[in-house]
């Protein structure tokens, strides 16, 4: 069954669903923002576990891209412990990524169609071209 979308007109905050964030820096690797269930009242909430999400940022030739993931664990030590090994596979995951939308990128260049107004002159403006265009196929 699909999780139901909340209607994005209705401002109004759920009382059953609050946390409290808390950020945790080493200052050198990263970040843990660490979400504890609380009451409505601000108390701790015993029937919901904490979440922990990790930010990293890696190094592209456009500049710093963040990176968020999140981390198992039930306590803030856990959350530590696995961060490195959970941020190497989300930064793996990443540059997957950013590699696959590249590949996209260049497999839909398109090179403009060969006519009639095109004055006879085929790819790279020399007369007698290949002819044909369209977009760019991969074998």
């Amino acid at each position: 069954m699909a999780e139901q979308r909340p209607d994005p007109r209705d401002t109004q905050m759920d009382p059953a669903t609050l946390w409290r964030e808390e950020i945790y820096t080493d200052r050198k690797v990263g970040t843990i923002r660490a979400l504890l269930p609380v009451t409505s009242s601000g108390q701790t909430d015993p029937a919901r576990k904490p979440v922990y999400v990790g930010e990293a940022q890696i190094m592209t030739s456009m500049g710093p891209l963040p990176v968020s993931f999140e981390i198992e664990g039930i306590s803030l030590a856990e959350a530590v412990a696995n961060y490195g090994p959970t941020a190497q596979l989300a930064v793996e995951k990443t540059v997957k990524e950013l590699q696959d939308l590249r590949r996209q990128a260049a497999s839909g260049l398109v090179i403009p169609q060969g006519g009639s107004m095109g004055g006879g002159f085929g790819p790279g403006g020399l007369p007698g071209g290949l002819g044909g265009g369209g977009k760019i196929q991969l074998p």
